[in-house]
């Protein structure tokens, strides 16, 4: 046997291996990513807590996964308190529209031009019986006959969430734990592959891009969900507390703060409540101008150097085709992409990274 032969071989063992690990531990990739996020994220705390323990790095790893996990568990245990008074409600109502339909409310045929269309159609598809299930066309709303099966239905996708989010902080109490030798195994084996230089360039771009856009989607996000939550107190809205927690979340999705506020004016003008409705779209239009045409992209764009459409893309084209985990992941390939691109006036015409 020769000697590529031989190499051949054993770059087909190894692949093999590792496409044999991928395939035996899936089910858990996504809690793997979001630690290794929320690991990049939140590394300067940690360090700070390692300093602080001088230098024991399994007491220190298992006070920042506890402190990662209160600033995590503590809002969310807030928004659920709230779901959870409000959800029998709100169940009964989901079941009941859909069950007997949902009445067209008298002023839309107040608005110029579309009013009457819209009226009309809300009556032929929302204010029919199974109207909403046949609207959303996915076979699951269709099932929901009562209260108690909205119920079960999202108790079910909230238990597969929070075993989700359990494994994530095992996985990230790890990673605290052995980050400095995970760090320096991936330099060894991208170094090998492409080279000292090039793989330190683009690694040192992995952090920075993870940071920003965290600070970008999540903070910013948050602060979305804050100020609208307190438009929604004022303007007289049900549950203003829960509305602006689902605000928040949304909001760490560009564009996806409307969603919430909108809904929320949508009750409001059903409710024939017109002026707190218009109040509460024409704030919700503000703050999402401002947080998304000029505190997002200046936050992660300054931080990554990525121009503005590399941002946007990154974000919107990741959560389209990965999920809420693209959200993150989009704007660091983006930035990989972006460093690629000028990796040739980097090293200058002609000249090749060396090792």
């Amino acid at each position: 046997m020769t000697d590529t032969q031989r190499d051949i071989l054993s770059t087909c063992f190894s692949l093999a291996i590792i496409v044999l690990a991928a395939f035996v531990t899936q089910r858990f990739f996504l809690p793997v990513v979001w630690a290794g996020i929320l690991c990049i994220a939140t590394w300067p705390m940690f360090a700070r807590i390692l300093r602080a323990f001088g230098g024991r790095q399994i007491i220190a790893a298992l006070a920042a996964t506890v402190v990662a996990a209160l600033m995590f568990i503590v809002p969310l245990t807030i928004a659920l308190t709230e779901a959870a008074r409000e959800a029998p409600a709100l169940a009964a109502l989901v079941a009941d529209a859909n069950n007997n339909g949902l009445a067209a409310p008298a002023w839309l045929l107040h608005i110029p031009l579309a009013g009457p269309a819209i009226h009309d159609w809300w009556t032929t598809t929302l204010g029919q019986p199974h109207g909403i299930a046949h609207l959303l066309q996915d076979g699951s709303v269709a099932r929901l006959k009562s209260a108690s099966e909205v119920l079960r239905n999202l108790g079910a996708h909230l238990m597969h969430r929070l075993i989700d989010i359990g494994f994530a902080f095992v996985t990230l109490f790890f990673f605290y734990k052995d980050g400095p030798a995970l760090v320096r195994q991936f330099d060894a084996i991208g170094s090998h592959c492409v080279g000292r230089v090039r793989w330190h360039l683009y690694a040192t771009k992995v952090p920075t891009a993870v940071r920003a856009t965290v600070n970008g989607l999540v903070l910013v996000g948050l602060a979305e969900g804050v100020l609208l939550g307190i438009v929604y107190a004022f303007a007289g809205v049900p549950s203003a507390v829960l509305w602006g927690a689902a605000t928040g979340i949304l909001a760490i999705i560009p564009f996806g703060a409307p969603v919430a506020f909108v809904a929320v004016a949508a009750v409001l003008a059903i409710g024939g409540h017109m002026v707190p409705a218009i109040a509460v779209i024409a704030a919700g239009t503000i703050v999402l101008f401002v947080a998304d045409h000029f505190v997002r992209p200046t936050i992660i764009g300054n931080a990554t150097a990525l121009p503005f459409l590399a941002v946007l893309f990154g974000i919107l084209g990741g959560v389209e085709t990965l999920g809420l985990v693209g959200l993150f992941i989009g704007p660091v390939v983006m930035t990989l992409f972006v460093t690629l691109w000028h990796e040739e006036n980097l090293f200058g015409p002609g000249v090749k990274p060396g090792r």
